[in-house]
Order: structure tokens, then C-alpha cells, then sequence
């Protein structure tokens, strides 16, 4: 943890006046920055609808069907099958230790305390998994979609007469460059899936795992030996676990759930660096940063079954948990929303009927 470190600073005498000098000149200049930042550029929204990302749903690909239409559970899935799915690169960021495993254990200035916290990340995740300290769950479904402009209407059979819940996405704003005198589109999630409109049957999945069951009996170990050390090393496992169980299942998905990939023959980095087909956006990150979507997907996959539930702020519980959705295009990438402007945070909010100040709360980071 960085407080070690800035305790340390703040309690040697010969080190707390240039300590506080360099905090200083860092807050003056971050100051500096913010002030002489040019606004992004933002186009209306229906600006940025007439450069939406048009693809192909009925030439150069074709949907597939999932092998199965709702939702299945997966109770108690072996540590031993998620743990070699595990991305450590982040791991290494919870010490404030930067670089890319495995490059960073051989790093000169941090190799030698990333190989200390690596081993000892590994004994742990040993004794976790030997004494199955952590329970895995998980959720899948799929079911027939199709977008109505910037939405995705998710139905409840193949004949889609009674839509189960819409998704409503946001759609990039920001002027787009040009490459090699091409515009670069204003994305938004919807784009990848076929419009109703085209009369073209798609599909969309629905996840949610979590590697954080149990996980209270073990802090409380820890807690009660005042061992902090420990107490951040087991939170930082059960959440590359979970992380890792989100992995294993969207391959499952891509091979054989869905079998949109079937013969798909990946290693461990090509899986890093998500070189397979299509994607598995979360509620909260760039390209879907609207956490009240989480409760639409709570509510159908009825995750209170397998012990995850959320807060009234939309946090998943055990915190060690991964929800979103499946997106099978060849063309689907994961993009940022950024800044929108008030035009579409108007339309959102008569689209969804709630209220603007409801859409401000939560999109708060986007405006």
C-alpha cells in the first residue's frame, strides 16, 4: 500500500519538508492542466446517431443461435479450473508495483518485491484453494435481441413478443478524427447488434460470477490477528479469481454455450489480450458506464439464488464479483463512452421515464 510509503516521508524529518514541497508543486501543476484543458468537442446526438458504426448482419455474417435460450447455473465450479485464467498484471498494481507479468518479476528497480508478493501470492492462493476458503458461482443466459436505435430490446423467446428488459446505451459525443479520410464512428453499444428494423434474429448474453463467497470468515481471521498484509493479499486474489472465473466462462460461451467460436484454439496471452471473437462488457466501465443496468440484470438472472446481491448503490456483493453481457459480432469491440452532452442525457431520461437529476447521479462522470 502507498501509505507506507508517504508515512515514512511524513515522519523522518530530513524527508517531510521535500516531501511536502513535491506534493505542492504536483497539486500546481495538475492545477495547471486542468485549467488550460480545451473542452471535447461534442456533436448533437443526432449528429453522432448519422455516424453510428454500421455493420453487416445479413452478407458477411450471420448471428448464431445460442445452444440454449434462458439461464444456467454453475454452483461451486473448482478453483483449480479458474486459477490458470488468472490475469496477475493487475495483481501487481494492488502494491503499486507497475509492469506486465511475467516481464516484472526481472524488473530492476521492482522485480525483487514483485517476486516477493508473487510468491507469497501464490502460497496463499495454495492454501485457498486446497482448503476451498472461497466458493465460485455463476450465472449465464442468452436470449433473442434486437436494437431500436440506441437500445437493445432483450426478449424472452424466439418470438419475440414480450420483451424481458431494454437495454439503454449511450452513444460516444465526442468529435471523431479521420483516418485516411474515413471518419472513425460514434459508437455505441447497440451497434452490434442487428436492428429490429431488419427483421434479422439476434441474440445477446447475460453473465454474473463471483469467486467471494466465504470470503467474511477469512477477513475476520485476519482482522482478528491484526494482519493486514494478508487481509490485502486475500482480497486481491478473490478478485483476479473472479475476474479469472469471468474468463473461463466467456470461453466456454465463445466454444461451446453459445459455439459462436467453436474452433477456437487461444493461449493464456492471447486470452489477455482479448484476441478472440466478440466481447463481455460490465455495467460501470467505459463502454457501458451506467451501473443501474446491474439491477435489470440481478432481477432476471435472479443472482439472489446463488448469494450475490447488490446495494442500494449498485455494488455487487461479494465484492469479488463480475456482471455484463455477451456480445458475439466479429466487429464488436470494447470502446469509451466519454463526455455526452445534455441533449442525450434528455433523450435517455424520456427514453427510460425517469428524471434528469435521477441520470445526473449516476452518470455524473460522463457529463
Amino acid at each position: 500500500s502507498r501509505s507506507v510509503a508517504v508515512m515514512q516521508s511524513l515522519l523522518t524529518p530530513e524527508q517531510k519538508d521535500q516531501y511536502i514541497s513535491d506534493i505542492e508543486k504536483d497539486y500546481a501543476r495538475a492545477r495547471d492542466q486542468h485549467a488550460n484543458k480545451k473542452g471535447i468537442k461534442l456533436l448533437t446526438l443526432e449528429e453522432a446517431r448519422l455516424n453510428k458504426l454500421k455493420l453487416q448482419f445479413d452478407k458477411a455474417y450471420t448471428p448464431k443461435p445460442p445452444k440454449f435460450i434462458g439461464k444456467r447455473v454453475f454452483k461451486n465450479i473448482d478453483l483449480n479450473l479458474i486459477a490458470p485464467y488468472i490475469d496477475w498484471s493487475p495483481f501487481f498494481q494492488t502494491w503499486d508495483l507497475v509492469g506486465f507479468y511475467p516481464a516484472i518479476l526481472n524488473d530492476p528497480i521492482v522485480g525483487q518485491s514483485a517476486t516477493q508478493v508473487f510468491n507469497e501470492a501464490q502460497t496463499m492462493l495454495t492454501k485457498l484453494i486446497h482448503n476451498r476458503a472461497l466458493v465460485a458461482n455463476g450465472v449465464v443466459a442468452f436470449y433473442p435481441a434486437n436494437s431500436v436505435e440506441d437500445d437493445i430490446e432483450i426478449y424472452e423467446d424466439e418470438s419475440r413478443t414480450k420483451t424481458l428488459f431494454t437495454y439503454y446505451g449511450l452513444r460516444q459525443q465526442s468529435e471523431k478524427p479521420k483516418v485516411d479520410n474515413v471518419q472513425k464512428p460514434n459508437q455505441c453499444l447497440s451497434d452490434f447488434i442487428a436492428p429490429k428494423s431488419s427483421n434479422i434474429k439476434d441474440y445477446i448474453g447475460i453473465f454474473a460470477v463471483t469467486s467471494g463467497l466465504g470470503m467474511e470468515k477469512y477477513e475476520e481471521t485476519f482482522k482478528d490477528k491484526n494482519d493486514d498484509y494478508s487481509s490485502i493479499m486475500f482480497k486481491a486474489l478473490a478478485d483476479r479469481l473472479a475476474e479469472a472465473f469471468a474468463e473461463y466462462m466467456h470461453e466456454r460461451v465463445r466454444k461451446d454455450l453459445w459455439g459462436y467460436a467453436a474452433d477456437e484454439n487461444l493461449d493464456k496471452a492471447s486470452l489477455i489480450k482479448e484476441d478472440y471473437q466478440g466481447i463481455r462488457p460490465a455495467p460501470g466501465y467505459p463502454a457501458c458506464p451506467d451501473h443501474t443496468v446491474k439491477k435489470d440484470i440481478f432481477t432476471q438472472l435472479k443472482l439472489d439464488e446463488i448469494d450475490m446481491h447488490l446495494t442500494d448503490s449498485f455494488a455487487m456483493t461479494p465484492a469479488a464479483s463480475v456482471s455484463g453481457f455477451y456480445f458475439a459480432h466479429p466487429e464488436a469491440q470494447y470502446f469509451s463512452v466519454d463526455k455526452i452532452g445534455d441533449d442525450q442525457l434528455k433523450d435517455m431520461a424520456k427514453r427510460r421515464d425517469v428524471s434528469i437529476e435521477f441520470l445526473k447521479k449516476w452518470l455524473a462522470p460522463n457529463l
